[in-house]
């Protein structure tokens, strides 16, 4: 366990190496993060046995979900980062004659504090360190005590590979992450809930650290099927991703809301998609994740019985496991407390409307805070694509789920309470610097025009002249 002096120990040393300039040329930067990738892959073994004593991820989805979103990750800043830190050169302006030259430096913010949770141990810590480390900075990793074992693999493979100057994972729970909070950073990114991202920011603000955040939607991503939309289609797709590590995904469906014209077809293909995809009885599948700790289990248990007499599938699981089955909860009216806040468990809440009124729901969905992401499926993609347009998330899909997240080369990020900042690819880099204007000024043919006295006719013209 960390106390308040061995943090302020560790901080202090970033610091100082940070002064160094060491992590200042790019060359530099790109070597350390081979070796982040080269470690990340000699482990993956380890890290995967992790995420399944921790989560009960299978290799495969430990793999897919972790492990390798983490190295394309890691490929492209490598390859992106020379361009992406190469200064700007920019034309100041007749203005500002003679001095007619200004740069953009992309400079890294220092020491920064890596707050990340436990549904994706390893790429929602080894990620924003993979952005944090292009940008030219140290990092301080706060991992989370809930993945227990995915932290300490993640302590040893920094250990292996990078000083604690430069690089330090530490474990603990919230009070070792106070702790941290009670130093001064130069940056800190936190991947977790709004209201822990509040306590974040209160604790920034005191030394006006800038602060990223990534959140889940505070009253939940949604989920919207029309009538003409194609039904297998959707099921197929939707089973797919709220079995995905048991529903623990910031991202992933929170509730539903299908045109009552093709609800009970839509229901129907979804518990045959859950069925084919995961088996009759989910519990004996030894592919199906499991929730993280029993104060999970039983929060997804209590949920579930507390709408008992309107669970169409599912509503059963296993304490001893923590595994709960994907539970279809049908009807649910839109103002009840299940759609009103983040389930973070394999549980679906289908809210039935009239394809007629879908603008009303869209309003009703506006009225609320802004979720993490939104999904359409419709056959009418010039319509979806006018809404995507106008509400606020952070990002979604038209047609699919989840996979707007690993396009290359576009920000992954939320809006309001459902976060600030961006990061993947160049997002990150530009989430973890700062932008410096530097003008070159020349030393001849300065024009006096600027300087007083201000009683000339001449500096009064072409002041409004070139200003114009």
């Amino acid at each position: 366990m960390y106390n308040e002096s061995e943090i302020k120990h560790i901080v202090s040393r970033q610091r100082d190496f940070f002064r160094t300039g060491r992590t200042l040329d790019t060359e530099w930067r790109i070597r350390q993060l081979k070796r982040l990738k080269n470690a990340v892959l000699r482990h993956r073994k380890e890290l995967e046995a992790a995420l399944y004593d921790d989560l009960g991820r299978s290799p495969l989805e430990a793999y897919f979900c972790d492990i390798g979103s983490l190295i394309l990750e890691i490929n492209e800043a490598i390859h992106g980062l020379h361009r992406w830190a190469r200064p700007e050169t920019h034309f100041s302006g007749i203005h500002c004659f003679p001095s007619l030259i200004s740069k953009v430096y992309k400079m890294p913010y220092g020491v920064t504090l890596i707050i990340s949770p436990f549904n994706f141990p390893v790429l929602l810590s080894l990620g924003v360190l993979c952005a944090s480390m292009a940008g030219g900075n140290t990092a301080v990793i706060k991992a989370s005590s809930k993945s227990e074992r995915c932290t300490a693999i993640l302590e040893k493979i920094i250990a292996e590979i990078f000083p604690p100057k430069y690089v330090v994972v530490i474990g603990g729970g919230h009070d070792v992450a106070d702790l941290c909070l009670e130093q001064r950073f130069d940056k800190i990114f936190y991947t977790g809930s709004p209201r822990v991202g509040k306590h974040v920011m209160e604790k920034a603000s005191k030394n006006l650290t800038p602060v990223a955040l990534e959140l889940g939607g505070e009253t939940g991503n949604w989920c919207i099927i029309r009538k003409d939309a194609d039904i297998r289609d959707a099921a197929r797709k939707i089973a797919f991703f709220k079995l995905l590590n048991s529903g623990q995904i910031c991202i992933n469906i929170n509730q539903i809301a299908v045109a009552e014209e093709i609800r009970e077809q839509f229901v129907c293909e979804l518990k045959k998609a859950f069925s084919r995809q995961i088996g009759e009885n989910c519990l004996k599948n030894p592919e199906y994740p499991r929730l993280i700790n029993h104060a999970a289990y039983e929060k997804c248990r209590d949920t579930a019985e507390k709408y008992r007499d309107r669970i169409i599938y599912g509503g059963y699981g296993d304490e001893t496991s923590l595994k709960y089955a994907p539970t279809i909860i049908c009807p649910v009216d839109i103002a009840e407390d299940i759609v009103n806040k983040e389930l973070f468990c394999p549980i679906l809440p289908l809210v039935q409307y009239k394809d007629e009124d879908i603008d009303h729901l869209l309003h009703s969905i506006s009225m609320r805070e802004h979720g993490l992401a939104l999904y359409i499926f419709t056959s009418d993609t010039d319509w979806a694509k006018q809404v995507m347009q106008r509400m606020q998330y952070g990002g979604g899909c038209i047609n699919e789920v989840c996979l707007h997240m690993m396009v290359k080369g576009v920000p992954f990020n939320g809006v309001g309470h459902s976060g600030m900042g961006a990061y993947h690819g160049e997002w990150g880099f530009r989430e973890f610097t700062h932008p410096s204007t530097v003008l070159i000024g020349s030393t001849k043919f300065n024009m006096s025009m600027r300087e007083h006295p201000y009683d000339r006719l001449w500096k009064k013209i072409l002041i409004e002249f070139f200003e114009k």
